[in-house]
């Protein structure tokens, strides 16, 4: 016990070193101004790493611009004083600190000011999704605790049982005028006071939502952040300083929150729009000469589907780094996006519980296309059986437990995920390659047993991605008298092509073992996705097939 005591004290002497270098080669700290740092960490206790940043980059940098969105451009010092405003509102409206406030609204200023502004207020802020029906958000809504709620005008049936006087107006769509009572997020930031609030005793916190797949999305707390927690992602992506970034990954979800966070950190202008369109996207690249790009697999598919005459008639020379999360990035999709963007493509894997916990660089997908890469400094994997034994053989999977130094403090409804020895698991199975680069083999609720044989969806998927005429695809396991369960694929063909089921069976015959062939091949218009791109695989129909 005191060896083991002994080693874990050195590992976190040693990481923290680590970070603290990562964090100084890219920027994110200065350790020539060790006061500023001290006070950034001191404050940061207080009203939050992104408050914190915010204010910092807009005493350094006022000028720089911090938003694009549909309404324009605003400043790091317009930004600054209008969280102040809505942290001052917000007091004068009653709210206390600690007090839960909610927000369902598309990615643009109203989100990202409301982000900053409740850390300045000492307010936990709960960001909801914005797939939800009614009875979710009310469910959601009921179980957080939420006392007041920001929404976008497109929203209003969902917060309508919310009193007026609890409501915050953070995007319009009309020309009416809101109903009474409610308060319109502009005229609070353009009259109220933009003057610092005094700081909370201690900082709220905030919920993320997980993504829901499996059924009503679990919030994820975390009041306790660790400064460090940016060298996770500095650790093995590179980011700019002072140039722009277009983020369309929906920053309600921990990926785009975080991606967003880091970039701000640095200095850099988010460009953010409230709905995502492939050409529009590659038009924001150009226009800003954006060098970063954060979003989802799902996105990357849809940009490459404009085909190359639309693609060549943009100059996207300026792009440097993508980074992609949420749902599982197919073989085929690295090797395509690759092959028309150049060497640029990050693959971020993690969770809302775990953080980050991989990182794929461009080499690594060449490499092994489809991988999640090394862990970044201060995060540790391992591989455990369904007997809790480790896993340490290659090409083995098991399921995936993490370590790292963004810790999880537990879902708000009491509950947390199994821990090993310090791990938690990822609630995915995963193996290690022979170049030591780790991959996702699928949840580990996704297996089915056919035949006796195990069988994972995500590996048949995969393959069917890389044939040239499928679009979109997803396999699930359904009900089969002979052998248990069998897999039924759902196909999107590419727009144009006609594939045959026995083209696709053919396909995964010519690739994988027979048992691995789909039964069922249904070919579908769409696939049902939550907004941050991740396969809601229980929408798809597992009966009988008419």
């Amino acid at each position: 016990m005191l060896m083991l005591s002994l080693r874990n004290t050195l590992e976190q002497i040693s990481d923290t070193i680590g970070a603290i270098k990562v964090l100084q080669n890219s920027g994110a700290i200065d350790l020539k101004k060790p006061k500023q740092v001290v006070e950034a960490v001191k404050l940061g206790k207080s009203i939050g790493p992104i408050a914190t940043v915010v204010g910092h980059v807009a005493r350094e940098s006022p000028n720089q611009a911090a938003i694009v969105d549909e309404a324009g451009m605003l400043t790091f010092a317009e930004f600054d004083a209008r969280a102040n405003a809505i942290a001052n509102q917000l007091h004068a409206d009653g709210l206390r600190e600690g007090d839960v406030v909610g927000i369902i609204a598309r990615d643009h200023r109203g989100l990202l000011t409301v982000i900053a502004g409740t850390g300045r207020a000492g307010l936990r802020l709960a960001m909801m999704n914005t797939g939800f029906g009614k009875p979710q958000f009310n469910e959601v809504a009921k179980r957080e605790g939420i006392k007041a709620m920001f929404y976008d005008e497109e929203f209003s049936d969902l917060v309508a049982d919310f009193p007026a006087q609890k409501r915050y107006l953070t995007w319009v769509d009309s020309t009416g005028k809101p109903p009474t009572g409610v308060r319109v997020l502009e005229e609070i930031v353009t009259s109220g006071d933009p003057s610092a609030p005094p700081l909370p005793a201690e900082f709220a916190g905030f919920v993320i939502l997980t993504s829901g797949t499996t059924g009503l999305p679990k919030g994820a707390r975390r009041s306790k952040i660790s400064p460090f927690a940016s060298a996770l992602i500095l650790d093995r992506i590179p980011l700019p300083q002072h140039k722009a970034a277009v983020v369309v990954s929906p920053i309600f979800h921990s990926t785009g929150w975080a991606m967003w966070g880091v970039l701000t950190a640095l200095g850099n202008t988010a460009v953010v729009t409230r709905r995502f369109d492939p050409e529009k996207t590659l038009q924001a690249i150009v226009d800003n000469q954006a060098e970063v790009l954060v979003a989802v697999p799902t996105m990357l598919y849809r940009i490459l589907a404009l085909g190359d005459a639309v693609i060549s008639k943009y100059d996207t020379s300026s792009l440097k780094t993508v980074v992609v999360a949420g749902s599982a990035l197919p073989p085929a999709l690295c090797n395509r996006w690759q092959d028309t963007f150049g060497d640029t493509l990050y693959n971020l894997y993690g969770s809302t519980e775990v953080a980050v916990a991989t990182v794929a660089t461009p080499h690594d997908l060449r490499l092994s296309p489809g991988s999640i890469g090394k862990a970044p400094i201060s995060s540790y994997l391992r591989l455990y059986d369904d007997n809790d034994k480790q896993v340490t053989a290659k090409n083995v999977a098991g399921r995936l437990f993490v370590r790292n130094g963004a810790p999880f403090e537990g879902y708000t409804d009491g509950r947390s995920k199994q821990v090993i020895d310090g791990y938690m698991s990822t609630g995915d199975m995963a193996l290690v390659d022979e170049h030591d680069l780790w991959h996702i083999a699928g949840r580990d609720d996704d297996m089915i047993v056919s035949g006796g044989e195990n069988l994972y969806p995500q590996e048949v998927e995969n393959l069917l991605a890389a044939h040239v005429e499928v679009a979109d695809v997803a396999v699930i396991g359904v009900d089969d008298e002979e052998f248990g369960k069998r897999l039924r694929a759902f196909i999107v063909p590419v727009e144009g092509a006609s594939p045959t089921e026995d083209d696709l069976r053919a396909h995964v015959k010519a690739n994988l073992a027979r048992y691995k062939v789909p039964r069922d091949i249904v070919f579908v218009n769409d696939l049902p996705r939550n907004p941050t791109g991740k396969l809601v695989r229980r929408e798809l129909p597992a009966g009988p097939l008419a």
